[in-house]
């Protein structure tokens, strides 16, 4: 058989009888298979493997102890010879072909009237793959399909309804008292510091998924540019001190585009739930009756100064670390250096959250870094002190996005000046002062 032959098809064998001649593990499988595609399942066999044997016993299928006979096949949709014996799986297969019964003939795949493809199953999508009768290459293949599904790499949208409800786009709109039975859904995404690749794997599924996207000014804003052209973006982002669209207005419209059936994805920098407001919308959600899931994502107040070579806490540096709005009050924040402060929105307040910081207890030496639009191709880290970084940020136009660290953990950074560095690790070789 060439693999021109094939014609790929799926059966719908929903409470249709079926054959399984054989009893060992590559007949268990098949019949478990079957079973799942709710096949009324017939196994002939004098002996059963251990598997086998666990559906036997569970009355999940009907077995006859004893070979094979011709008679077996009456009635049968469709039917599978593995007995392992190439004669009696021949003799099968003839009897199929005389009964009009699609056969799998697993002694003799070149012969064999029908192939069973490597089949992977994510959500509802299932998907079949033959490689010319290798069937190790058609796992292999079916894996890589199945893991660029699950990651949103493959559009996983749909285009069409389904029992749960039809898709609808654009102008296919009703009201919503007609489409209350096929409410859609708002996943929450935090999409992390901006890189593409550190949104988590299940965010970037639902994105794939996603007929709507509510998207920030921060986050993967690149990933947007891969979505279909019948997916529907609104923009929502804010800059300081301008919010086009007040957050009462985005709860809103997160809420009115579910209940028009549609899967709404709120694409957000960072994690949904630090600093984002995600606890906001998921009520308004949740109030409105709207199915909502939070996917955490990778905060930048522990990711962008990784991207420095900045951790934030260091054996023998730092055992915590408080993270706040540079929009906030500073007094009660733990001091000393050994205890990392890490500033979300902080550009915009050094003048006053620096002299705040050296006032409650930490030293005006006490090393600061601020870096900016981190993991971007124009990522940018300053570093100095308190004492010096208000006077370092003015000189270099500092300016938001950006993250900025305050604590002795900015001394392992491979960026940090020499002063700073040998303060705790002697001398050696640094990068720059002001990258």
């Amino acid at each position: 058989m060439a693999i021109v032959d094939l014609y790929p098809t799926s059966l719908r064998l929903l409470g249709r009888p079926v054959l399984v001649a054989g009893g060992g593990t590559v007949a268990a499988r098949r019949a478990k298979a079957l079973l799942d595609a709710g096949a009324q399942v017939t196994l002939v066999a004098p002996v059963l493997s251990a598997p086998a044997r666990e559906l036997a016993d569970a009355r999940l299928i009907t077995w006859h102890a004893r070979g094979y006979e011709s008679a077996d096949m009456a009635g049968a949709w469709y039917a599978v010879a593995a007995t392992g014996n190439p004669e009696v799986d021949g003799r099968i297969a003839a009897d199929a072909e005389a009964n009009r019964t699609w056969c799998v003939n697993h002694s003799d795949a070149q012969e064999s009237a029908a192939w069973t493809p490597a089949v992977a199953t994510v959500e509802d999508i299932k998907v079949a793959v033959n490689a010319g009768g290798d069937p190790l290459r058609a796992a292999a293949i079916k894996n890589a399909i199945a893991a660029a599904l699950e990651s949103g790499d493959l559009p996983l949208r749909r285009y069409r309804g389904t029992a749960g409800g039809p898709a609808t786009t654009g102008s296919n709109r009703t009201n919503l008292d007609e489409l209350d039975h096929r409410r859609g859904s708002v996943a929450l995404v935090g999409g992390g510091p901006g890189a593409e690749d550190l949104i988590t794997v299940r965010g970037r599924r639902l994105l794939a998924e996603a007929d709507v996207v509510v998207a920030d000014r921060l986050g993967p804003r690149g990933l947007l540019d891969s979505l279909g052209e019948h997916v529907k973006i609104i923009e929502v982002g804010k800059t300081p001190g301008h919010h086009p669209v007040p957050q009462v207005e985005i709860n809103a419209i997160l809420v009115r585009e579910a209940l028009n059936g549609n899967r709404v994805v709120r694409l957000k920098g960072g994690d949904p739930y630090v600093l984002g407001r995600g606890g906001e919308e998921a009520i308004a959600c949740r109030d409105a009756g709207v199915d909502v899931e939070v996917v955490p994502g990778v905060t930048s107040a522990v990711s962008v100064p990784a991207a420095a070579g900045i951790p934030v806490t260091h054996r023998g540096l730092a055992k915590a670390f408080t993270m706040i709005s540079g929009h906030e009050e500073l007094e009660n924040v733990p001091h000393g250096s050994d205890h990392t402060v890490v500033l979300l929105m902080g550009v915009g307040t050094l003048n006053r959250s620096m002299p705040i910081l050296e006032a409650a207890g930490r030293d005006k030496d006490c090393p600061v870094a601020i870096i900016e639009n981190g993991y971007a191709k124009n990522q940018r880290v300053t570093i100095g002190t308190l004492g010096t970084i208000v006077a370092l940020a003015q000189a270099g136009q500092v300016r938001n996005p950006a993250v900025v660290v305050v604590g002795d953990v900015v001394r392992v950074s491979p960026l940090a000046p020499a002063e700073l560095a040998t303060a705790h690790y002697g001398t050696r070789e640094t990068h720059s002062s002001l990258a």
